[in-house]
């Protein structure tokens, strides 16, 4: 399935990791360009941060001793900071 990340955008896909032998408990994806990207969903595999990242997306897994949330908010500013320039 592909999934298309609006520019200048955040999501999370953690619903959409498959749960065999993944290290990551959730993964934040950025859009921080003026394009928007499609990407593959479901994530099976630490391959797949790569290829996205190549894409030009900036990902950030969490683990479970992680706090999504904290994380999630630090790329929201950092991401509304890129916005106002």
């Amino acid at each position: 399935m592909k999934f298309v990340v609006r520019p200048l955008h955040i999501i999370s896909v953690g619903g959409y990791i498959v749960e065999v032998d993944f290290p990551y408990r959730n993964i934040i994806v950025v859009n921080p360009t003026q394009e928007p990207i499609k990407i593959d969903l479901p994530v099976f595999t630490t391959d797949w941060i790569d290829k996205q990242r190549k894409l030009g997306l900036e990902i950030i897994p969490t683990k479970d001793e992680d706090s999504f949330l904290s994380t999630f908010r630090k790329a929201k500013a950092k991401l509304e900071k890129l916005k106002a320039e």
